[in-house]
C-alpha cells in the first residue's frame, strides 16, 4: 500500500489567519493595498528573495496592480505602523494591490504562496464586502435623518400651534354642567 504524501497544510486550519492579513492592508492613493515586506512575511521569504522574484516578472505587474511608495508616502506609512520593520531599506517598498497580489500567484509557486494567496484573496473580498456594508448603512442613515429632519419641522409647527392656544386667554364665560352646589337649592 502506498500512503498519500500529505502537504502540511490542512483544510480546517488556515495557513494564516485573516486577522493577521487584514492588519496588513492600508489604503494608500485611494487603492487598498499590501506592502511587499508584510508579503514577503506571510510567504515566509525574504523582501530581498520576494522583490527579485517580482522584478524578474515586471511584466506581469502594470502600475495598477503593483507601485513604488514615494518617500513622503513611506515616511507617512511608517508613522502609522510605529515599530519600522524595515531596517535599512535601500529602495523605497513596492506596494500591490488585489490585482497584483492575485498576480503574485504566477510568480510564487509554492504550496505556502498558494496557501496564502488565497488566505490573502479571501481577505480583500471580506473587506470589499465589509466596506459596502458601511456604505449601505451610510446610505439609509442619510435617509432617517431626512426623515426626521423633516418629522422635526412637523413637530415643531404642532408644539407652535399647542403653545398658541395655552397662551390664548381663556374664556371668560363659564361652560359645562353646573351642578348645583349646597346653598343653590
Amino acid at each position: 500500500m502506498k500512503s498519500k504524501k500529505k502537504s502540511g497544510y490542512s483544510r480546517r486550519t488556515p495557513i494564516v489567519h485573516r486577522a493577521s492579513i487584514e492588519r496588513r492592508i492600508y489604503f494608500i492613493r485611494g487603492q487598498k493595498v499590501m506592502i511587499d515586506n508584510d508579503l514577503a512575511d506571510l510567504y515566509r521569504v525574504t523582501t530581498g528573495t520576494f522583490n527579485q522574484a517580482v522584478r524578474r516578472n515586471m511584466a506581469r505587474f502594470p502600475a495598477d496592480f503593483m507601485f513604488q511608495l514615494t518617500a513622503d508616502e513611506a515616511e507617512i506609512l511608517r508613522s502609522q505602523i510605529v515599530i519600522s520593520s524595515w531596517g535599512g531599506r535601500r529602495y523605497l517598498p513596492f506596494v500591490f494591490t488585489e490585482q497584483g497580489v492575485a498576480m503574485l500567484s504566477s510568480v510564487l509557486k509554492s504550496d505556502r504562496a498558494i496557501q496564502v494567496n488565497i488566505a490573502i484573496m479571501r481577505a480583500f473580498v471580506k473587506l470589499r464586502e465589509i466596506l459596502a456594508t458601511h456604505k449601505e448603512l451610510a446610505l439609509r442613515l442619510e435617509v432617517l435623518e431626512k426623515k426626521f429632519l423633516k418629522h422635526d419641522g412637523d413637530i415643531r409647527d404642532v408644539f407652535e400651534a399647542i403653545r398658541a392656544l395655552l397662551a390664548a386667554a381663556p374664556a371668560k364665560g363659564s361652560f359645562g354642567y353646573h351642578v348645583p352646589g349646597p346653598q343653590q337649592k
